[in-house]
């Protein structure tokens, strides 16, 4: 469409003046009529071994106004045949999972357009699912979704849709369709709107969201908002009508995306759950060769629930810089705040309305201690004496199980002249973990105060050397804010002077043997005395989160040491070879680390399951399974 510099003025206003006419009676929802083939056959026309659909990260592609590539004789294709076999090829790499394109294919609609439009698409059939919607320059742009046969529907219509595994039906008109992809390991919904959707085809859209009430929408219509040059979108006369009846209504459609006017912009609405509705504008129709078959991607990234942005042209990116002429070089990319950005969406928050994530259930101790387990401790009511109301006292004296029942219990120690309310039951918990119980530790410094869990004075564990390795796993939680001066702070450790295990090449032989504690900088540092040598292999991690479940394993195979945080192995672990632990006898602790035989601070945070086995771990084989 041209550009509209203004919103209430120009062609847009004759076009609404053109369907300003009686409604038309509202279609009953049993009009879901779904057209689709069955998936058993469909999967079998479109190759979808490439896409991996359960990385938590994959790309959709958004393809707006391609008119002016098929402008009857001044048309070509060329561009457009670039962008789909940069989809085709890229497919695996980007983890592309599907296309949409956004309306006006073609300029005037004609036989000879639609058919060239038709003939191109051909070149992504079979390899990428996509949907196509009709904009005003593809039909009679006088008439809405309820217009009958047209070229564009024989082109475009449900039968070309028919054999993709992601298609799931059209409204009897053939206008309005949907897809259901999976990626990230759950199912998205596709909405394809037409141009001028009509009541009865609002109702099947309805009776579509009704049908598949846990799905997130993603909503495509040439015609929703329009932008200012700054980029803020607001919505168009006939956006109103779709977000008034539709779109505010549904809490499932969280992304709409339309053409039609340009230039591209963005704008968030809340609906009448409260939630955010991302509105998107992208058009480049004005730019150079027509927009040179621009793509964006919206690259979705689960695990650090962002969705980012961008928009390029394949074409012009495979021309040979040198070769390039000044208009190709300036629009081979976009990257503008309205071109290139990145939404943060906590997807779990967003869709729990409706459809909340499923946490997995406690596992009992049984089906989590593996040969070679020689301690673990959980702070349920299986593990922990005193294990009850979240928020309440943890008393000193109160016992946490050794489940393996190798003797190894803990019991809860006051440090220094602690109140009791430094340690509390928590039901906190990592949502991998098989308890769902933690400790709620409250310790820091100037006084020193904290609480620790020790074994006893004949416990097994004490004098375990570990030659043949050895795995400690612990699940944690920072505070958030992470507040005060908890500096070197212990999480587990041995008690002993390494100096009376004859070690001397270490920082001091007052430091205990081996003790996994945290830095200034919340770095993880584990150091360990082995049995084989005076060393003492020190392993240092990023700066660990706050406010999150954090998974910590170390990992000795019998001659060196990997510390791995939420199954990712992290970069300062010594070559230096490491073999057992040069345990004294002395008890081992949780929440705290000692120095010359003396505890100071206490840990801060949470502490949930714990488990030592007597042999390196996988990570697939870790309390909380990671694939290796």
């Amino acid at each position: 469409m041209e550009d509209p510099s203004r919103p209430d003025v120009g062609r847009r206003s004759l076009l609404w003046a053109a369907l300003a006419a009686p409604a038309v009676a509202a279609a009953s929802t049993t009009a879901v009529a779904l057209d689709a083939a069955p998936a058993s056959a469909a999967g079998a026309s479109v190759r979808t071994g490439r896409f991996d659909e359960d990385d938590p990260r994959f790309a959709i592609g958004v393809l707006p106004d391609t008119q002016y590539l098929f402008d009857e004789d001044s048309s070509d294709p060329t561009p457009l045949r670039a962008t789909f076999r940069y989809l085709t090829e890229q497919r695996k790499a980007r983890n592309i999972a599907f296309m949409t394109h956004l309306g006006d294919v073609t300029e005037h609609g004609s036989e000879h357009e639609i058919e060239l439009a038709g003939d191109t698409f051909r070149a992504i059939d079979g390899k990428v699912s996509y949907s196509v919607l009709a904009g005003n320059h593809d039909v009679r742009s006088s008439t809405d979704d309820q217009r009958g046969d047209s070229a564009y529907l024989r082109a475009f219509g449900p039968a070309r849709f028919a054999a993709m595994p992601t298609f799931r039906g059209a409204s009897p008109d053939g206008y309005n369709s949907y897809h259901v992809l999976r990626a990230a390991g759950r199912e998205w919904l596709v909405l394809a709107l037409d141009w001028r959707v009509s009541d009865k085809g609002l109702a099947w859209a309805q009776g579509v969201v009704d049908a598949n009430p846990k799905l997130p929408i993603i909503l495509t219509t040439h015609d929703l908002a329009w932008s200012d040059e700054a980029g803020t979108a607001s919505l168009s006369d006939f956006g109103r009508r779709l977000w008034d009846r539709f779109i505010r209504r549904n809490d499932q459609i969280f992304l709409t995306l339309n053409g039609h006017y340009w230039p591209p912009g963005r704008t968030v609405l809340k609906n009448d759950a409260g939630h955010d509705v991302h509105v998107h504008i992208a058009n480049y129709q004005d730019r150079y060769y027509g927009g040179a078959a621009m793509i964006r991607l919206y690259t979705f990234d689960l695990a650090r629930k962002v969705i980012d942005v961008e928009t390029f042209s394949p074409w012009l990116l495979d021309r040979d810089p040198e070769d390039r002429t000044p208009l190709e070089a300036e629009n081979l990319e976009l990257t503008g705040p309205a071109d290139r950005f990145s939404l943060q969406i906590d997807f779990d928050e967003r869709f729990a309305g409706f459809a909340p994530r499923v946490l997995p259930e406690p596992r009992p101790a049984s089906a989590v201690m593996p040969r070679g387990t020689v301690a673990y401790w959980r702070f349920d009511a299986s593990g922990l004496q005193s294990a009850g109301t979240d928020g309440g006292v943890v008393p000193a004296g109160a016992v946490a199980r050794d489940l393996t029942g190798g003797g190894n219990d803990l019991t809860v120690e006051l440090l220094h002249a602690s109140a009791a309310e430094v340690l509390k039951w928590s039901a906190e918990h990592h949502e991998g973990q098989p308890a769902h119980a933690s400790l709620r530790f409250d310790g820091g410094k100037n006084p020193d105060r904290g609480a620790v869990l020790r074994t006893g004075p004949a416990a097994p564990l004490n004098s375990m050397k570990f030659e043949s390795g050895y795995t400690i796993e612990a699940f944690i939680k920072l505070p958030e804010p992470f507040e005060g001066d908890h500096a070197w702070m212990g999480i587990l450790s041995w008690e002993g002077r390494s100096g009376d295990a004859g070690k001397t090449s270490g920082w001091s032989q007052d430091e205990p043997t081996c003790s996994l504690n945290l830095s200034p900088e919340r770095f993880l540092q584990y150091v360990v005395y082995p049995t084989d040598r005076d060393a003492d292999p020190t392993s240092w991690s990023h700066a660990l989160p706050v406010g999150r479940w954090t998974h910590v394993a170390v990992v000795n195979d019998g001659r060196r040491t990997v510390v791995y945080v939420d199954g990712s192995k992290i970069a300062r672990n010594p070559t230096q070879r490491s073999k057992g632990i040069s345990t004294l006898g002395k008890p081992f602790a949780i929440g705290g680390t000692q120095f010359a035989q003396k505890y100071g601070q206490g840990y801060y945070g949470w502490i949930g399951d714990v488990r030592i086995v007597s042999r390196a771990l996988r990570p697939r084989e870790f309390l909380t399974p990671f694939d290796s």
